[in-house]
């Protein structure tokens, strides 16, 4: 049976949101906002984009895109080690059937 979700208030931008969250996930939410609010006061900072939105989704646009490239090179590093791994089993493969022919 899972536990009722708590409310916890979180600061983002100097307003105050309640947000509902499930025990033990606390301190994440928490950590989270504060990247969040750090990026959207980076962006807001930088004087560029006006508007509490127009900030918000292009924080939110910049998440997604690290978020699709961290997936992209996760994809990528399986591919390579995928490869490497059969050259390994190649090779052993070679070393085995060199040895065998050795014992005859």
């Amino acid at each position: 049976m899972s536990k009722a979700a708590k409310t916890l208030s979180v600061n983002i931008l100097d307003k105050e949101y309640r947000v509902a969250c499930q025990p033990g996930e606390e301190e994440a939410l928490l950590a989270s906002a504060m990247e969040l609010d750090e990026r959207m006061r980076a962006i807001r900072q930088s004087g560029k984009i006006i508007g509490t939105e127009r900030i918000a989704v292009m924080v939110a646009l910049n998440m997604a895109h690290e978020l699709l490239n961290v997936g992209r090179e996760d994809s990528e590093g399986d591919a390579s080690l995928e490869r490497r791994m059969r050259g390994l089993q190649d090779k052993i493969e070679v070393a085995l059937h060199q040895f065998n022919q050795l014992e005859l």
